[in-house]
């Protein structure tokens, strides 16, 4: 049997982490991960999937993803109930995540970022944007230039 996940999206709000009686950070959040394709009207809709990540893993998550930021999830899926404040059966799927990567630096200005145990840094990362952008007429390339994004520009 197979029960695997993996995605890559974009946070939809600020992480969320709390602890169990037992001291174990547990962080959730909900990563946007757009469809490969058009519905009818020829727009891409996205999908809101909710992850939760356990441990020293979750306390990485909370303090280096933030709303908007692009992250990668490799987990497997999970579907658990509990009854709700007003007695109904509440059930919830979610991804619980095993590793969870960032894959775009925090800052422009820092010289590297440790993620999931592994080192990125600018030489890495540009030598890996030229295996995808061997043309230089890449209409979405910001040429070695921060990209001005603000919240409302972002699907979710």
């Amino acid at each position: 049997m197979l029960n695997r996940i993996i995605l890559v999206g974009r946070l939809t709000k600020d992480p969320s982490i709390r602890y169990t009686p037992n001291g174990v950070a547990v962080t959730t959040f909900t990563l946007a991960v757009n469809r490969a394709f058009a519905n009818q009207q020829g727009e891409r809709e996205a999908d809101f999937i909710n992850c939760v990540v356990w441990k020293k893993q979750a306390e990485n998550a909370a303090n280096y993803l933030k709303k908007g930021s692009l992250a990668g999830v490799d987990g497997r899926l999970q579907t658990r109930n509990y009854d709700g404040q007003d007695g109904k059966r509440v059930y919830v799927t979610e991804v619980v995540a095993e590793s969870v990567q960032f894959l775009e630096p925090r800052n422009n200005n820092e010289a590297g970022q440790t993620t999931g145990g592994q080192q990125f840094n600018r030489e890495s990362q540009s030598q890996f944007g030229q295996q995808f952008n061997k043309k230089d007429d890449d209409s979405f390339s910001n040429h070695g230039q921060p990209i001005d994004i603000s919240d409302d520009d972002l699907p979710f």
